[in-house]
């Protein structure tokens, strides 16, 4: 999904006008030291277990980012398997909760589908 979002991100027929630079890193590669660099984020992070973040790498990235994030452009997406995607809810209503403003959210059922690239690249595309 990363390769989809980071692609609205350079597509200006997704949104006339948008097209910036997407860089893409690892979860394990970011800390809330690497925010100032960047203009806007789109975090990614498949649903784990019971509706969860991914708890070794991502979630701690996360809990590192968070506080800082609000007032900054922000969406998240990711994908499910075998649930229903409840992990995104209760991930963006986290976010929320945090003062986090999200743009978007966008989740595939496994790997995304024609739908769910198009909102990739809109989510890329709104980033911009």
């Amino acid at each position: 999904m990363s390769e989809e979002r980071s692609a609205g991100l350079h597509d200006t027929s997704a949104a006339p006008g948008a097209g910036a630079e997407a860089e893409v890193i690892a979860c394990s590669d970011f800390s809330a030291s690497d925010l100032d660099a960047y203009g806007a984020f789109a975090f990614g992070c498949p649903a784990m277990g019971f509706e969860e973040l991914e708890s070794d790498e991502f979630e701690p990235m996360w809990d590192d980012v968070e506080a800082e994030l609000p007032g900054r452009k922000v969406a998240l997406f990711g994908s499910y398997d075998w649930a229903d995607g409840e992990w995104m809810d209760l991930w963006r209503e986290r976010a929320e909760s945090a003062g986090i403003t999200v743009a978007d959210a966008v989740i595939a059922k496994d790997y995304p589908d024609e739908a769910a690239s198009v909102d990739c690249k809109a989510l890329g595309a709104a980033l911009a």
